[in-house]
């Protein structure tokens, strides 16, 4: 089944931003690589903040469900939240969200700026979640504070793409991620002796 010319236009947008950014991102290259012309963009978006909030909020559900398929997958709660940090990734490219971050025309915009608040919101609660559960099920100590630690987890994650792409390698990704495994290691009751 053929893509609708919509669904090209969110596709295309959603690539160009996270290569480019939003300022970065004409409607003319968002037409160019959807193949639909400057009509059909206008008939379905009325304009290019549209069109990019459509990408951003696409993006947006994408990475909620990639997460949550990780954080609720196999395995007792610690070893879901070790999966997530060691799951397989575009460090080089970075978020497709946090990308957004950097882009100030996107940070001034309250429309564009909720869908990546509030993804991270969604990301930060779950995590503290599944936190929350490791605790309660004894895999965590007793004392951890499980919305720090998501914020923790979270941030170290966001800070490795940002750390990858200035070195150009996914070294520091890898370290920033093995940091934060051996936080959570030591974050384990201890077995009495």
């Amino acid at each position: 089944m053929r893509e609708t010319a919509e669904a090209r236009l969110i596709e295309s947008a959603q690539e160009l931003l996270w290569e480019r950014g939003y300022a970065a991102t004409s409607p003319k290259a968002i037409q160019r690589r959807a193949g639909a012309g400057q009509g059909s963009m206008y008939h379905h978006f009325p304009g290019k903040a549209d069109l990019a909030l459509a990408a951003m909020r696409r993006s947006a559900g994408q990475l909620r469900e990639s997460a949550d398929e990780v954080l609720s997958g196999p395995g007792d709660p610690y070893q879901r939240l070790c999966a997530y940090l060691r799951c397989q990734r575009d460090v080089l490219r970075g978020c497709r969200i946090g990308r957004m971050t950097a882009d100030p025309e996107v940070m001034a915009s309250p429309a564009l700026r909720e869908p990546v608040a509030a993804t991270f919101a969604w990301l930060q609660g779950r995590l503290a979640e599944v936190i929350a559960q490791a605790r309660d099920a004894g895999t965590l100590a007793a004392d951890l504070d499980p919305a720090a630690t998501a914020a923790t987890i979270a941030a170290v994650v966001q800070g490795g793409y940002v750390l990858a792409r200035a070195a150009g390698s996914e070294e520091p990704f890898e370290q920033a991620t093995a940091g934060a495994l051996a936080l959570l290691a030591a974050a384990r009751p201890q077995e009495p002796e």
